[in-house]
C-alpha cells in the first residue's frame, strides 16, 4: 500500500468515526469554530450563538423566530457551499476527471452512502414531527436546505483539504464536535449530536429494541435494517403470531414481520409445504382458509450482502404457479419458457 493511499484510508476511516459519533461534543470549541468559519466567508461573527437538543428543536426555534428580521438572512451559501465548490473544482481541476472519481472514490464515496440515507431520514423526521399541512412541509423543507450538515459533511471534508489554513478548517473543526447547524446573520443554531445510533452491517439505520437514532429531546427514528418502522410496531415485533403477519395488509411491514419472525417458523407454523424445487428456487404454498392459496418462490440472491453472506427473498407468486422457474419468471413479465436468468460465475 502506498503512503497516499495510506493516507486516504486513514483520513477516511477518521471522518467515518466524526460521521457516526454520539453524545455531546466541546460546546466551547464549536461555537469558536462557527465564528471563525464566518470570518473565514469574510462575514461579521453572528450576534448569538444558540444551542438545540436535535435538528427538530433547532427548525422549531428558528420556525418560531418567525421573520429575518430576528434572525437576518442565512449566509450557507457564502459560508459553506461556496468554499466547498471551490474546493471541488481545485481537486477537478488537478486531478482531471478520471483522478477525481478515482480521488472520490478512495475518501468519501462510501461515506456519502451511509450518511445520505440518515441526512434524508432525519429531514423527513423533522417535517413529519412539525409541520401540519402542505404550506409548512415547504417552509420546513426550506429552513432544513439550510443547514449546515456537521458531522453528516464528513464525506465531503475527507475528499478535500480540511486542515489549518484550509478553507474547509473552520467547517472540519464545528463538524467534530456537532450535529447540523444553522448559519444566519445575526445567529447561528447548533444541534447537539444523536445520544444513540444503532445501524445494521450495511450501515443502515436499525434497532428491534428501540429507536434507531435518537436526540437528547426526545426526537426519535425507528427502523429496522434501513427501512422506516412506527415505534409501536417495533413493540409488537416480540408477540408476534403467524396469524399476525398472515393478515398485515401492509407488505413492507409484513417482510419486516417475516424476517423478525424467521421464515422456516413462519412457513412450519402456516403448514407450508414445499412443492416444487430447481436451480432457480423452492416454490412453497400455505393454504388459507376462507382466502386462495399464498404461493411463495425462495431464492437465493446472487449478489452477496456487505458481510459476505448470501441473502434469501421470498417472493409472492400467483396462487395457480405450479413451478418455481415459472414463479420466478412471473415476477420478470416473462414465461417459464422464457426466462433465462444470467449464468452466475
Amino acid at each position: 500500500m502506498s503512503t497516499e493511499s495510506s493516507e486516504y484510508m486513514t483520513k477516511r476511516d477518521e471522518w467515518r468515526s466524526v460521521s457516526t459519533a454520539t453524545g455531546p461534543g466541546d460546546r466551547a470549541a464549536a461555537e469558536d469554530a462557527v465564528r471563525s468559519a464566518y470570518r473565514q466567508a469574510g462575514l461579521a461573527e453572528p450576534e448569538s450563538v444558540v444551542w438545540a437538543r436535535s435538528p427538530l428543536e433547532a427548525v422549531r426555534i428558528l420556525r418560531d423566530a418567525g421573520s429575518g428580521s430576528d434572525t437576518g438572512v442565512c449566509v450557507r451559501e457564502a459560508l459553506r457551499n461556496a468554499p466547498l465548490a471551490a474546493e471541488r473544482e481545485r481537486v477537478h481541476t488537478e486531478l482531471g476527471p478520471r483522478g477525481f472519481s478515482e480521488h472520490w472514490s478512495a475518501t468519501g464515496a462510501d461515506l456519502w452512502e451511509l450518511t445520505g440515507t440518515i441526512i434524508d431520514r432525519i429531514r423527513a423526521g423533522v417535517i413529519d414531527a412539525v409541520a401540519r399541512n402542505r404550506q409548512e412541509q415547504t417552509m420546513i423543507r426550506l429552513l432544513l436546505l439550510d443547514a449546515v450538515l456537521g458531522q453528516h459533511d464528513a464525506a465531503w471534508l475527507s475528499a478535500f483539504g480540511s486542515g489549518p489554513g484550509a478553507p474547509l478548517h473552520a467547517l472540519a473543526r464545528v463538524a467534530r464536535e456537532a450535529g447540523w447547524w444553522w448559519p444566519f446573520e445575526k445567529v447561528a443554531v447548533i444541534s447537539e449530536r444523536p445520544t444513540e445510533l444503532h445501524r445494521d452491517e450495511a450501515g443502515r439505520l436499525d434497532s428491534g429494541a428501540g429507536p434507531a437514532l435518537a436526540y437528547a429531546d426526545g426526537f426519535e427514528l425507528f427502523a429496522w435494517r434501513g427501512m422506516p418502522v412506527p415505534a409501536e410496531f417495533l413493540d409488537s415485533l416480540p408477540t408476534l403470531t403467524a396469524e399476525r403477519i398472515r393478515t398485515e395488509e401492509n407488505a413492507e411491514l409484513r417482510r419486516v414481520m417475516l424476517e423478525y419472525y424467521g421464515y422456516d417458523r413462519y412457513l412450519d407454523e402456516c403448514g407450508a409445504r414445499p412443492i416444487h424445487r430447481d436451480e432457480t428456487g423452492v416454490l412453497w404454498r400455505i393454504e388459507l382458509d376462507g382466502d386462495e392459496d399464498v404461493v411463495m418462490v425462495e431464492v437465493i440472491n446472487s449478489t452477496p450482502e456487505p458481510d459476505g453472506t448470501s441473502r434469501t427473498y421470498w417472493l409472492r407468486v400467483p396462487p395457480d404457479t405450479r413451478t418455481a422457474r415459472a414463479g420466478v419468471a412471473w415476477t420478470f413479465g416473462l414465461s417459464a419458457e422464457e426466462y433465462e436468468p444470467v449464468a452466475q460465475t
